[in-house]
């Protein structure tokens, strides 16, 4: 999936890599708690924005969160957050399987 950063499109994904910075950037909680939040829509900004620059690194882009404070989401703020929860639902999706 791919967001609008500054008027560039990025590539977002949530590599096992991401992840694992995702979770030691979350000050409290686990990936699962971070789930429930965006389930029960008792997420933070905070939130959105780890996942967002973890997508973003796990995407190829060499960000971080302070690099993020002040640019342009294509769509705002709200853009960001449904991004976010988009990626982490994609995230934790169990993969289809096909015809063997």
């Amino acid at each position: 999936m791919a967001l609008t950063v500054d008027g560039q499109r990025r590539m977002m994904k949530l590599t096992l890599g991401a992840l694992a910075e995702l979770e030691a950037e979350l000050q409290s909680g686990t990936l699962v708690e971070l789930v429930e939040r965006f389930e029960s829509e008792a997420f933070s900004t905070r939130d959105v924005l780890a996942l967002i620059v973890a997508g973003l690194r796990g995407g190829g882009w060499d960000v971080r969160c302070g690099d993020l404070l002040a640019a342009d989401i294509g769509g705002g703020p709200l853009a960001a957050a449904r991004a976010a929860a988009e990626l982490l639902a994609l995230a934790f999706q169990m993969p289809r399987t096909g015809p063997q």
